[in-house]
């Protein structure tokens, strides 16, 4: 028990400290753009048009909700937080009472599979209301300000993309761990190569991640879910067509040194691309 209060915490801290940047992520994901391009310089110094990064992109949510604006979410993401780290340690808990304790890479990943996607699907109403508090900045909308957990249960939108991307990440990170370990003179890897390992899949499954939070918002009645920013899906599949024709499978990976979406016009009064 005490180890589970520890992991809410600190899992907590970190949340809070890193809720701006998925908030900025979130935004740039649903496409909305409110500065426009400026000409700068790349990693080689040439001169280029780029989109404003994480700093500019702050500065202009603080200067319209001050810095208490960059917060929006936080407190049910902070409850998804808490209650997977609850449902994660339990499901591990019973694997243990089982006596499964001495696994195999490939049980170990299964365990850790089942425990994540457990935690995913209960969390996961929490996880769309946080999406739509932050995406509730585009319309100046106030529809989630007040919002009863029991409503949570009603939105199940963009859960599939999500879980995918999670066993996905998961199974490719420890396979290419255990391999590597296995070609290790020492027989283990470090710590800041697990972190490569890490930062490779969720490089590789960003897409639907990207999906997944498209979903959420989608047709859900906020200015940030409906056109012009996005068309109406049917399911996640025709968003994830839609996205790969424009070429957008990867907005909002990066918030420094965002290059001008090729081929793509700077809509001032729409405040995004077109």
């Amino acid at each position: 028990m005490a180890d589970v209060c520890g992991q809410v915490l600190l899992g907590s801290g970190l949340t809070v400290l890193s809720h701006p940047l998925m908030y900025i992520k979130v935004l740039i994901q649903v496409g909305h753009e409110p500065l426009p391009p400026t000409l700068g310089r790349n990693l080689f110094g040439r001169q280029v048009y780029q989109l404003p990064g994480l700093f500019a992109y702050a500065k202009h949510i603080i200067g319209i909700d001050g810095r208490a604006g960059l917060f929006k979410g936080l407190g049910p993401r902070l409850c998804a937080g808490t209650i997977g780290t609850v449902v994660h340690s339990k499901v591990v808990a019973i694997y243990q009472y089982l006596n499964f304790s001495d696994l195999l890479c490939f049980q170990q990943t299964t365990r850790e599979m089942v425990a994540r996607s457990c935690a995913t699907i209960v969390t996961h109403p929490f996880h769309v209301i946080t999406l739509r508090c932050m995406v509730q900045f585009i319309g100046r909308e106030t529809k989630y300000r007040r919002v009863f957990i029991f409503l949570c249960f009603l939105f199940p939108s963009g859960l599939i993309p999500r879980l995918l991307g999670d066993v996905l990440s998961l199974w490719i990170c420890n396979l290419l761990y255990n391999s590597i370990s296995q070609r290790s003179v020492c027989g283990s890897v470090s710590c800041s190569s697990s972190s490569v390992l890490q930062f490779f899949a969720s490089m590789l499954t960003y897409p639907f991640v990207l999906v997944s939070n498209i979903m959420a918002v989608n047709n859900c009645g906020l200015a940030g879910g409906r056109a012009p920013y996005a068309l109406k899906y049917h399911t996640w599949l025709d968003c994830w067509k839609h996205l790969s024709r424009e070429g957008n499978m990867s907005r909002g990976n990066s918030l420094f040194f965002r290059k001008l979406p090729a081929g793509k016009t700077y809509a001032v009064d729409q405040k995004r691309f077109f």
